[in-house]
């Protein structure tokens, strides 16, 4: 009998367990993660159209248009930017001077329940990760690095420690200076390990798929990245890191690509010219780097309708002309960044949707290799990539100048082979445009671009 009711015990432990959200054990071994975005990520975050300040009901409004009108093109990202965890944010910035943080026991943030209503009694994101995940879709949040000021405040404890609080494990040396919520968690201090293990192991249990981590880059923070890496190798679930901001040190290359799936290159990328060709020109250190899984990162997309309740100006449509937009796109596809569209998705229009759903130029960014810059001088870019399953070469032309005056723009091409000839297609239009040899040509206006395809003619 009493045989008999220990492995009723046993069986009633187990089902509680089970119950209780605890972690899997399942942990990953190191560089695995790179196996998690074998291309280059592809989503929405509601950072450009709603700053710190946006709802669960606008969450899945465009999670519904994603299902419907970009999931077959490879978007699947829906991604929750900034301070989900205040009650009483505000467009144009952040609310610094009352800030109501929602945090649990453990100093641990919480979405705020009057923005995500189905985080009510302790459910956290759970029922939203659940909801997109039923579209076919990946669910992501962004968090800032270090511990909480109000838990250091009040000395929570630590999850997975015998007795150590957050104030025991903090440093107000490298406090982000834009943003103040969090201070510098020290990385050989007791307990560091395991609080970015209790938030991510938390994560995990919601069903998050992607984090995107904030401040981390400018300056680097070498010590918080090895611990956010081995807190997600340990959660038991793959989930996609995201290092930002911009301005990542070129010094840094090779731990970054070693511990994240993409890493911003560049500060936020609005809706103005100077931005891009900031961002081209920061690109050229970064093309060694463009590997499956590990991606140098553009920024997100300021396209379509952003700041509905953005931090950069009123509610609008992209600033960025017709050209500006093509040239923009061209870029960020045929580097191969990840794609993380920054509008308000239901309020897209034609042409913005055409920009995001063109098979042609998906693929090239999806399938290409070998991603190099020709040249960049006196106002004329080149870039070029190659497929290797179809040997079909890529070439984009830009004419980044000012000047009133359109430039000729001539790159070379294929085969040093005079005899080698080339049909080429406009990948925007779909227009072909004859055929080349040892080099292309074409003229571009002011802020204007090209995006072709070469295809290589067999021999007669």
């Amino acid at each position: 009998m009493k045989y008999i009711q220990y492995k009723w015990s046993l069986l009633l432990l187990i089902i509680l367990a089970s119950c209780s959200g605890s972690k899997t054990t399942e942990t990953y071994a190191p560089g695995e993660f790179k196996t998690w975005a074998p291309t280059p990520p592809m989503g929405w975050n509601s950072w450009d159209c709603y700053g710190p300040t946006v709802e669960e009901h606008e969450v899945k409004a465009n999670a519904d248009y994603m299902a419907a009108k970009l999931k077959e093109f490879g978007w699947e990202y829906i991604v929750v930017d900034i301070r989900w965890f205040v009650e009483n944010d505000k467009a144009g910035g952040y609310n610094q001077t009352d800030p109501r943080y929602v945090i649990d026991e453990y100093g641990r943030y919480q979405p705020a329940v009057n923005r995500f209503p189905s985080a009510a009694d302790g459910k956290g994101f759970q029922e939203l990760a659940d909801y997109i995940h039923s579209k076919g879709l990946k669910f992501g949040i962004h968090i800032m690095r270090g511990i909480p000021k109000i838990a250091v405040e009040q000395k929570l404890p630590i999850l997975g420690t015998d007795g150590v609080t957050a104030d025991q494990i903090y440093s107000t040396e490298l406090q982000c200076p834009w943003l103040r919520d969090n201070y510098t968690i020290v990385a050989d201090k007791p307990g560091a390990q395991e609080y970015y293990n209790s938030i991510f192991d938390m994560y995990a249990s919601w069903g998050v798929d992607f984090v995107k981590v904030d401040d981390l880059s400018r300056p680097y923070h070498k010590a918080e990245i090895e611990l956010i890496r081995n807190a997600i190798d340990q959660c038991g679930r793959p989930i996609v890191l995201s290092t930002s901001p911009g301005a990542t040190p070129i010094e840094a290359a090779e731990h970054v690509r070693e511990h994240a799936n993409m890493w911003r290159m560049v500060d936020d990328v609005w809706d103005t010219w100077n931005h891009f060709t900031h961002l081209i020109k920061v690109a050229e250190q970064w093309y060694p780097y463009i590997q499956p899984g590990t991606w140098p990162d553009c920024d997100m997309i300021p396209l379509g309708r952003i700041s509905i309740r953005g931090e950069r100006g009123e509610d609008r449509m992209t600033r960025l002309t017709k050209d500006e937009q093509y040239s923009l796109m061209t870029l960020f596809t045929i580097f191969k960044s990840p794609l993380m569209f920054g509008g308000d998705l239901p309020s897209n229009d034609a042409f913005t949707l055409s920009l995001l759903t063109n098979k042609e130029v998906l693929r090239m960014h999806r399938e290409s290799t070998n991603v190099r810059q020709l040249f960049q001088e006196d106002g004329k870019v080149a870039i070029t990539s190659e497929n290797p399953n179809t040997g079909e070469i890529y070439l984009a032309l830009f004419n980044i100048s000012d000047e009133v005056e359109p430039l000729e723009i001539t790159a070379a091409v294929g085969e040093p082979d005079a005899n080698s000839k080339y049909t080429v297609t406009n990948m925007w239009t779909g227009e072909s445009l004859g055929t080349c040899s040892t080099s292309f040509s074409q003229i571009l206006s002011a802020h204007a671009c090209g995006l072709y395809k070469l295809e290589k003619e067999e021999s007669k």
